[in-house]
């Protein structure tokens, strides 16, 4: 007997935002004797860190908040492959499973409860979900195109935004081109997609406006 739709979706739900909530950028800071949301961009933020603490420090974070992506989706995953599936959510249990884990995971990192809901941007989680959830293709066009927009222009923020949006048309693409099943995981690219670009809204005017900081330049307030 399938357990209720509400049961399953708390298993899910709960541990994903709660590990998601986790705020590496702040603790590993704290090993420093720095408060990061008192310094450069006051993001807790793989980006942020880099910027104050240096590479050694920035690369530990962006580590640690990509792999809270994936291990909320391989979680999530594990419990649903030991429920039965309930008729809600059809053929598409598991990818529904590893989605909702992926997108409270992502909330928790940008809205952590013990931050009074202050937190990154998602960006380096993102990476940990892309990894464990989407296709191989999909996910090495995603980080390709971070790096190449990067790479040209030094905006992280712009790199980020970027690669968002082109994860929703790649899934698109092959859904049409019948080479992923599944609609849900363009719901999720779409959802996914649209978290990243919000809490990028700042980032936007500013490279509107022609005052965002480049990586490598002192930061107003920059990405992750």
């Amino acid at each position: 007997m399938s357990p209720p739709l509400i049961t399953l979706l708390v298993l899910l739900l709960v541990p994903a935002y709660l590990l998601g909530s986790v705020p590496f950028g702040l603790l590993l800071a704290r090993l420093r004797g720095v408060d990061i949301r008192e310094h450069g961009s006051r993001n807790i933020g793989a980006t942020n860190v880099w910027r104050v603490l240096g590479p050694k420090w920035g690369t530990a974070t962006f580590i640690l908040d990509a792999a809270k992506g994936f291990a909320a989706v391989r979680w999530a995953q594990n419990i649903a492959a030991n429920q039965p599936a309930p008729p809600e959510m059809g053929e598409q249990y598991m990818a529904y499973a590893g989605m909702i884990a992926a997108l409270a995971c992502m909330v928790g990192h940008s809205f952590p409860i013990w931050l009074k809901f202050k937190g990154g941007k998602g960006v380096a989680t993102s990476v940990g979900i892309l990894v464990s959830l989407m296709p191989a293709v999909a996910t090495g066009l995603v980080i390709g195109v971070w790096i190449a927009v990067f790479a040209i222009s030094r905006y992280v923020s712009l790199a980020s935004l970027c690669a968002a949006i082109t994860l929703p048309i790649t899934i698109g693409i092959l859904l049409r081109l019948n080479e992923l099943e599944g609609s849900a995981y363009l719901a999720f690219a779409c959802a996914a997609a649209y978290l990243v670009v919000r809490r990028h809204r700042e980032n936007i005017h500013r490279l509107f406006a022609g005052t965002e900081s480049r990586f490598g330049s002192k930061p107003d307030s920059q990405n992750s």
